[in-house]
């Protein structure tokens, strides 16, 4: 398959999908604490930043890193200045400053993987946060200006994630505050 197809049909509301190495594949469904971490976070982002020229937004648009030829959905995207779309195409964005994933088990490694190497072809793209679904747990990654990563985990609930990219401090406990461990994932 190439890209046109799949994107003449991805605004259709039936199904959500992500492009990849050309085969279209379904975004499964979330969980509520994977929910339940998309908004809290969201909300944390959208407070911290407003007036500062940068755009929180959850998982409504597809992203591209047209070096891989992928589309796909991250849960947050925050962007600085204004978006940058895919060919005068309002509902494809081209790059971001911080990606937001939480992890689910049947993404969990792909997002650790190929889908950051994806995200590293961006070209503002400086600062991704993964955040675990079943233990209070977040990785994060922050782009060095020598293309190099720094990698911090943060798992006590008094930890507070620095968001450098975009300027945010994020007490862990408080994203997790709405959690339930005890669901199943």
């Amino acid at each position: 398959m190439t890209a046109e197809p799949y994107l003449e049909s991805e605004p259709l509301p039936e199904f959500r999908s992500e492009f990849i190495d050309g085969r279209m594949l379904p975004v499964s469904a979330v969980s509520h604490n994977h929910a339940r971490l998309v908004k809290k976070m969201l909300l944390a982002l959208d407070q911290q930043l407003e007036g500062t020229g940068c755009e929180a937004e959850a998982s409504d648009l597809p992203l591209s890193s047209q070096r891989h030829l992928i589309y796909v959905y991250p849960d947050i995207v925050v962007t600085f200045g204004p978006p940058q779309y895919l060919d005068n195409r309002r509902d494809t964005l081209l790059d971001a400053t911080l990606i937001v994933e939480v992890l689910s088990p049947s993404t969990k490694n792909f997002d650790r993987g190929e889908k950051f190497l994806f995200y590293r072809s961006l070209p503002s793209f400086s600062e991704y946060l993964l955040l675990s679904q079943d233990s209070m747990r977040a990785e994060h990654h922050f782009g060095r200006a020598d293309k190099s990563w720094i990698f911090r985990e943060f798992s006590d609930p008094a930890d507070t994630i620095e968001l450098k990219s975009v300027g945010c401090r994020l007490p862990l406990a408080s994203l997790y505050s709405q959690v339930d461990f005890s669901v199943p994932v």
